[in-house]
This record gives C-alpha cells, structure tokens and sequence, in this order.
C-alpha cells in the first residue's frame, strides 16, 4: 500500500463524468479552478459564469473542474449522464465534469481532504454548500478558498494573478 501523503494537486486521481480515469497530473503548470457543483441549487447559474472564465483564461492556463455533489439538501439529484446533459443545454459547459463525489464525512475523496486541509474555509474543513471554490496555483500547492456566493466573476482578479496576465 502506497503511504506517500499527497504533497499537490498533481498527486491525484479522480473519475470523470464519462467513467474514465482523470489524473491531475496533466495539468502540470495550469491554474485549476475545482467547483463542487448541483443541478437544482441556488446558486446553480453559476454555472454560467463559470464557463465563461473556462473560456476566457482556458488558452492562458486556466482550467476549471466540476465536482457534482448530492450532500447538500438533495440537490444534484440527476445521475452523472444527466448532469452533463444538463450542464451542456442549460449552461453551454465545455470545462471538465467529474463523477458525482462526496466533500464531507467518512466519504469524502481524498481530493477534497486535501483541498480542505490546504485551505480550511469559516467552518474549518466542512464545505458549507455546493458551489464552494478552490483555485490552485500553476505550482499545485497554493490554494485559495471562496464561499459559494461569491460569483465566478468575482474571481477574475485572483485568476489574472496566477496567470501573470
């Protein structure tokens, strides 16, 4: 059994939408933007705006990941075929998708332990509800946490820094 602690990002494995393997390290040098998202959440349009940072930083390093989650009040209630479906007609999201995770309790993916762990928010390593974001930097280590309200746009500044622009 492997007892190596992850050090970064790039040290993870998750599954994607589609069933396969999706190995963080080949997104070497990139920022990454990872977002535990729902289908049937308030804060759902975010979707919207999360695309469009996808597009807009996407050919300056930016990559944004979506972490489907049903722990918060039943609200991603849709299967991870349905969620794509979903995302793509309703949002026009073309950034990477996940398998449905879970961030909290025993079940919680090892990804988000240490995502917590590098950037524990007001409720310490609990994430409060869905659309919580974490933005990690081109080195996979830095990492800096924004509440489910804040608008993906809201984010540009931080972006533009990691990026150097």
């Amino acid at each position: 059994m492997d007892t190596h602690a992850p050090e970064s990002l790039y040290d993870f494995s998750v599954i994607a939408n589609d069933g396969k393997p999706f190995l963080f390290s080949a997104l070497k040098g990139k920022t990454v933007l990872i977002v535990n998202t729902a289908s049937k959440c308030g804060f759902t349009p975010q979707y919207t705006g999360l695309e469009a940072l996808y597009k807009q930083y996407a050919e300056k390093g930016l990559v944004v990941i979506g972490f489907p989650c049903d722990q918060f009040a039943h609200q991603e209630p849709l299967s991870d075929t349905e969620i794509a479906q979903f995302c793509q007609l309703n949002h026009g999201v073309t950034f990477p998708l996940m398998a449905k995770i879970a961030v909290n309790g025993k079940e919680t993916v090892p990804l988000y332990r240490w995502l917590k762990k590098q950037a524990p928010g007001v409720m310490g390593s609990t994430i409060k509800w869905n659309f919580t974001k974490f933005l990690v930097a081109s080195d996979g280590v830095t990492v800096k946490r924004f509440a489910p309200n804040v608008e993906p746009e809201q984010l540009k500044q931080d972006i533009e820094r990691l990026l150097s622009l």
